[in-house]
């Protein structure tokens, strides 16, 4: 019995010191900036442009490390894009009603709008390859 609450003791401790690691680990990747070819969306730009298009919105923040993660991402597809198809951010933290209007629970959350109407959607980080592909 002893050897097995040590046992439990040690692997619970190891959970521990992973969860610090990966935390400062993520704390750390660098902010990048957005790509010219980015939409800014806001509750008021949001309708218009997401309508006639086809716009994967990418609900975010600025203390999500995932979503610092999918910044270069979104960077590098939004500059791949054939002309109709493009890639917005919404802050959430600036316009928590159009967080609140979509439903968005967890970020990075990404919504495919096709004619300003959702077609789909993507909870956390995703592939350049994997969104390019969702979105054809």
């Amino acid at each position: 019995m002893q050897t097995f609450l040590i046992i439990i003791a040690i692997i619970v401790g190891a959970i521990v010191l992973l969860n610090i690691f990966a935390r400062a680990k993520m704390k750390s990747i660098p902010k990048v900036a957005d790509s010219e070819k980015i939409l800014t969306l806001t509750d008021k730009n949001f309708n218009q442009q997401t309508k006639g298009k086809t716009v994967l919105v990418d609900f975010w923040a600025e203390w999500c490390a995932p979503c610092r993660m999918m910044a270069p991402i979104l960077n590098e597809l939004a500059n791949e894009l054939p002309d109709g198809k493009q890639v917005g951010k919404v802050d959430i933290e600036t316009y928590r009603s159009l967080a609140e209007k979509f439903n968005i629970r967890s970020i990075p959350t990404l919504i495919l709008f096709k004619d300003g109407k959702e077609a789909d959607r993507f909870v956390g980080v995703k592939t350049k390859d994997f969104l390019l592909k969702n979105m054809k």
